[in-house]
Order: structure tokens, then C-alpha cells, then sequence
């Protein structure tokens, strides 16, 4: 669809763009990610026309074109980080601008006003927009309201491209999702999308492919299934060892907490080099960042160093509760098999009746296979392997449901099927030790648990009980501390696996736990 090669773009001696080289496939999107300044809008203003860049060449469908790009003369649109509109015109005069609907006369162009004013209130519609009167100026709109228009000029005709440079920060989160809902309806009709935004969740959610610039500079192309948020944001603040990064930093902080403090830094080294004059002061300034920086990863370290130390000690225990439940349970029973069988010897010598013995020896065999099954089970269930995570759910919640006389719910939606190993064990523990919690602590006698994909790459998962709840002062910190792993060790697996967690309690009582896991996108 669209190929760009060696673009490179300077306003003065600050260089924008620096050799940008990529290609975009018919029906791909295509995320753009990078700190402020890096090129993203710049990049996206050249495939709107509005920019030429010094050199570089640039192929629409295999074909050559000229600077500036003529992208009028193609089905291209674009939703820009500041909508573009005319204040002065009413609502339905800026979404068809330059694209008017006209009443079929020969040789004459005469808008239908009535036919545009259908078709604005029918798009506005999808975009959950209800404004009154469309014949007002746009220039009296909120700025929310503003970027919604923006979005629907891009809806009033099919399109072969559209470059979104991300106008969510303006959005709040229902429109937020239904433009992600409008890239997968534009993929899906067979357009290219290029999306840059700095919301890495965005990004992954909608996005088959993620370029990363860096101060002008392609420095990563990569499919989104081949890669993480870690990886995305070490390229886009130039992390020298990324490998060394681990998940439990990231759940000390927020990405864009990550990002604010890179960009920080990096604006105080620009000063830095063009202002001389205050090097001692920004010098300073630098050096107390990265101060901050190094007591977060401190703090991350002895985080880690807890974590370690808990779960050695936690092994050691769960060694110590299986060699006690082997030597306590299994071995006395063998050895009480072992009498029984002897005594049975002894009758048979006598040529006693041994059938009610045997009967008993083998209702002890089956009570001692049962008892190895709930062992292994506990350590491994051998389900998951075989039949996958939503079988093995449903054996251990009607087998534990029977045993604590708590009713439990499971719904599982038919599109999660099978999912990598890792995630799989990883929901089954964290489902383990929540009903291990709701059964010592909650005092309920429901608990409704659901998986299900809110979108394609994403892997929503909530335990709720009807108990009572955990109070308001609640502090996960101070509960580990007191030896209550159980809420600390969920946090931990949501944590490596790159997901989210959320504990509330519900408005009727009891509580819920909320799990978000990102993998692999899911096809439809």
C-alpha cells in the first residue's frame, strides 16, 4: 500500500527525521510509538501532504510520487493530534468539507444539505455524539466534542489509508475504545492504518505491526505478537540492557510515569547542549533525577531481593506440608495395607474365608489412589496439559465446590480456547488462591468467576464472592507483611505475565478481583 524509503526531514540545524525506511501492507495496522519530539507527527504530516522532507522517496501502491505527496488525489484519511476545521462553519459543512454530497443535476455542483445532515447525524450516531443542532459552528463545541468531529470526516467514505496521530489524551475512555473499534472496522474492510499514539495499550491492542522512533530515527519494526511493552519502551528510551529488565519493576511505577521521567531527562540534556550558560544548574538537575532513578531501582531491587526470600521460604513450606502429608497419610496407609495383607496370609496358611479382607484392602488402594490424584492435582493438574485451562477449571471448581459447600459459577467465553502454557498455569494458580482466600476469609457462599477477551489481544479474567469484602484501610503491603501471601502472590503472577490487577469490593458486598493479561492476538 504504501512504501517509504530514506525520508529525512530538518527544520534548521534540529534534525526531525533521520533515513526513515519502512513498508505498510493493504489491510495492516501499523503502530507508531516514540517519546515527544521523536518524528511521529512530523512523519504523519508528510503522508497528509503538508510537509515535504528534504530528501527520501515515497510509493503509493508501487507507484512514484512526487513531493509534496498529492494525498487529496487518493481515498486518504487522517485524524490529526489537533482537529483541523473550520470554526466559522456549522457541523455538518466541516465532517463533509471538500467532500460534499450534491443533488444529481448535470453540469452543476449543488450540495444536498438535507441527504449531509442525515448522513452527519447517522456517523455521530456510531460515535455515540447527540448534539442537537447541527448547524452550529463547531468553533462553540468542547474540545472532546471538537476531535469527535474530526473523526467523522474520516467516516463519510470508504478509505484505502488513514493516518490517526492519536487524539485520545482529548477522549475519555468509552470514545477512547470506540476509536480503537474504528481502526479494527477500517482493518477489517481492507484499509491500511497507521496509528501513533503514546498509549502502549492502545497500540497493542489494535496494532499487527510497532514502529518505534527515536529522535528521528526507525530504531524498531517489530510484529506485535513478537514483542512487549518492555521491549517497545527500552527502544524508545534507548535502554542500554534490556534484558536485565524484569516485570516487577514496571509494577512499581506506570509506563507513563516511565516515559515523564525519560522525557525529563532527555529535555534537560537538549538544554544542556544548547544553553551553555546554565550547564551548572542543569547539571544539577540532572544529577538529582538521576538520583530519583536509582532509588526507584533501589527500591525495585530489594523488591525483588522480598520476593526471592518469600519464595524460597514458601517452597521450603510447601516441601515440608507434602513430605508431612506422604509420610503422615500415604506411608501409614501402605504400611496398614502392609499389615492387612499379611494378616490375609496368615488366613489363607489357616485356609480362613479372606473375601471381606481383600474387599477392605482394596477400599483402601482406591482411598490411597484418590489421595495421590489430589497431591498431584494440587501440584500440577494433569487437565491442562490434555484438555486445556477451561477443563481444568472445571474439574478443580466442582471438585472444591463439593468439598467446601461453596456454589461456584464458571463462565468461560468460547473464543478463549487454548492459550500458552505459561498463561494457563499462571490463571489456574491465581483461581487456586483466590477460592483458597474466599474459603478462609470471606464468609460467602457464592463465587462467580469469567474469562473472557474484551478485545483480540487482551485476556479479561474476575473472581467475585458475595462475602465480606476487605476493608476500606485495606493495604497489601501490610497484609504480606503480617504472612498472608495469598493476595501478594496473585499480584506477582498477574505482574509477570504483563497484566493488570484491581481489588474492589462490590457495591451489594463481597469482593472482586479483576485480571487483564495481554498475549498473542486471538483470531476471530
Amino acid at each position: 500500500m504504501l512504501e517509504v524509503s530514506g525520508v529525512s526531514y530538518r527544520v534548521g540545524a534540529l534534525e526531525i527525521l533521520r533515513d526513515v525506511s519502512f513498508c505498510l501492507n493493504r489491510g495492516e495496522v501499523v503502530g507508531l510509538a516514540g517519546s515527544s519530539g521523536a518524528g511521529k507527527t512530523t512523519l504523519l504530516r508528510i503522508f497528509t501532504g503538508q510537509i515535504t522532507p528534504e530528501t527520501g522517496k515515497i510509493y503509493y501502491q508501487g507507484v512514484a510520487q512526487k513531493w509534496p505527496f498529492p494525498a487529496h488525489n487518493f481515498p486518504i484519511g487522517a485524524i490529526h493530534h489537533q482537529p483541523e476545521l473550520v470554526d466559522s462553519l456549522d457541523i455538518t459543512s466541516n465532517v463533509f468539507l471538500g467532500h460534499e454530497l450534491c443533488w444529481p443535476i448535470p453540469f452543476l455542483e449543488v450540495p444536498n444539505r438535507g441527504r449531509m445532515e442525515v448522513e452527519t447525524r447517522r456517523i455521530l450516531n456510531e460515535l455515540d455524539l447527540y448534539l442537537d443542532n447541527l448547524r452550529m459552528p463547531v468553533g462553540y463545541l468542547s474540545n472532546e466534542q471538537r476531535h469527535l468531529i474530526a473523526i467523522a470526516k474520516t467516516m463519510i467514505r470508504p478509505l484505502e489509508l488513514v493516518l490517526v496521530d492519536d487524539p485520545s489524551i482529548f477522549l475519555n475512555y468509552p470514545y477512547q475504545q470506540k476509536l480503537l473499534a474504528l481502526i479494527r472496522s477500517w482493518q477489517n474492510a481492507g484499509a491500511s492504518v497507521i496509528f501513533a499514539s503514546d498509549n502502549l495499550d492502545h497500540l497493542f491492542a489494535v496494532a499487527d505491526r510497532i514502529i518505534v522512533l527515536q529522535q528521528g530515527r526507525l530504531v524498531a519494526d517489530t510484529p506485535t505478537d513478537q514483542t512487549s511493552r518492555e521491549n517497545i519502551v527500552g527502544a524508545m528510551i534507548d535502554a542500554a540492557d534490556r534484558k536485565q529488565r524484569t516485570p516487577t519493576i514496571w509494577a512499581l511505577d506506570s509506563y507513563f510515569q516511565a516515559r515523564k521521567q525519560a522525557e525529563i531527562l532527555r529535555h534537560n540534556q537538549m538544554l544542556l547542549e544548547q544553553n551553555l550558560a546554565a550547564q551548572d544548574v542543569l547539571n544539577r538537575r540532572l544529577v538529582d533525577q538521576l538520583a530519583e532513578q536509582v532509588k526507584a531501582l533501589d527500591a525495585a531491587n530489594l523488591a525483588l531481593q522480598n520476593a526471592q526470600r518469600r519464595l524460597l521460604t514458601e517452597r521450603e513450606l510447601e516441601r515440608k506440608r507434602l513430605a508431612r502429608e506422604l509420610h503422615d497419610e500415604m506411608i501409614q496407609a501402605l504400611l496398614g495395607l502392609s499389615y492387612q495383607l499379611e494378616g490375609i496370609r496368615d488366613k489363607a496358611v489357616k485356609k480362613q474365608p479372606i473375601g471381606d479382607d481383600l474387599n477392605d484392602v482394596r477400599e483402601g488402594i482406591r482411598e490411597l489412589v484418590d489421595s495421590l490424584r489430589r497431591v498431584c492435582r494440587d501440584l500440577r493438574p494433569p487437565t491442562i496439559d490434555s484438555l486445556g485451562l477451561g477443563a481444568a477449571l472445571q474439574s478443580y471448581t466442582q471438585e472444591w465446590s463439593a468439598r467446601t459447600g461453596i456454589r461456584v459459577e464458571l463462565v468461560l467465553e468460547a473464543q478463549v480456547g487454548r492459550l500458552p502454557e505459561s498463561i494457563e498455569l499462571s490463571i489456574f494458580r491465581i483461581v487456586q488462591e483466590s477460592l483458597s482466600n474466599v474459603w478462609k476469609h470471606s464468609s460467602a457462599d457464592c463465587v462467580r468467576i469469567t474469562l473472557c477477551h474484551p478485545s483480540p489481544r487482551k485476556l479479561l479474567m474476575t473472581i467475585a464472592d458475595n462475602g465480606i469484602g476487605i476493608p476500606d484501610e485495606f493495604d497489601l503491603v501490610e497484609v504480606s507483611r503480617s504472612g498472608h501471601y495469598g493476595l501478594l502472590g496473585i499480584s506477582e503472577r498477574v505482574t509477570l505475565m504483563g497484566g493488570k490487577l484491581n481489588l474492589r469490593n462490590q457495591i451489594d458486598g463481597g469482593l472482586i478481583i479483576e485480571v487483564e493479561i495481554p498475549h498473542p492476538k486471538v483470531s476471530g
